[in-house]
């Protein structure tokens, strides 16, 4: 693995530690010699995230549509920015660069771009490991909700299960490592 894509809010939401993990991830991206590709905002998790990449030496590449270049606020200090039309382009060329997808705490937006990737996994259009950083437990009614979709018979228990979900950013890049390492 060589980049990482990371799907996160542009706000902080209400608990510190959500920022926190934000930061702990960026600096074990950037301590592994891993890319981070995410959303290209300065704002909230977003920025903490890549603050933290890059003040631990790490590259990072945002990627931004233009009407949300300036509500997001784009991050001026990035490895490289790239600015796309739209969402979907967005979306695709954080799909395309990715050798593996991480979901911080976020809202709708965030939750669109991660179950977006997690089905293109389910139908095969990739083998890309899909991981979760459950700080603080913010994903446990999610979790739930995946769980309970596979007890009814929604989703297959293997593609449960190839959902990888930590509340540590080091074992959770570990964890995904050993999934991409597998055929």
């Amino acid at each position: 693995m060589q980049y990482i894509t990371v799907f996160c809010g542009s706000r902080y939401g209400n608990s510190a530690r959500y920022r926190e993990g934000a930061v702990q991830l960026g600096r074990e991206l950037a301590r592994r010699n891993l890319t981070l590709v995410y959303g290209g905002a300065h704002a909230g998790l977003m920025g903490a995230l890549a603050d933290a990449a890059l003040e631990a030496g790490g590259q990072v590449i945002g990627i931004i549509p233009t009407f949300l270049r300036d509500r997001e606020i784009a991050h001026g200090n990035l490895t490289k920015l790239v600015i796309v039309e739209n969402m979907h382009e967005r979306k695709r060329q954080m799909g395309k660069l990715a050798d593996g997808f991480i979901v911080l705490p976020g809202g709708l937006g965030t939750m669109e771009e991660f179950f977006e990737v997690f089905s293109w996994h389910y139908i095969g259009l990739h083998r890309k490991p899909c991981g979760i950083l459950n700080i603080d437990g913010y994903y446990d009614p999610l979790l739930a909700l995946l769980d309970h979709m596979t007890e009814q018979a929604f989703m297959p228990p293997d593609t449960r299960r190839a959902l990888i979900v930590d509340d540590d950013a080091a074992r959770l890049l570990d964890k995904l490592t050993v999934f991409a390492g597998q055929p």
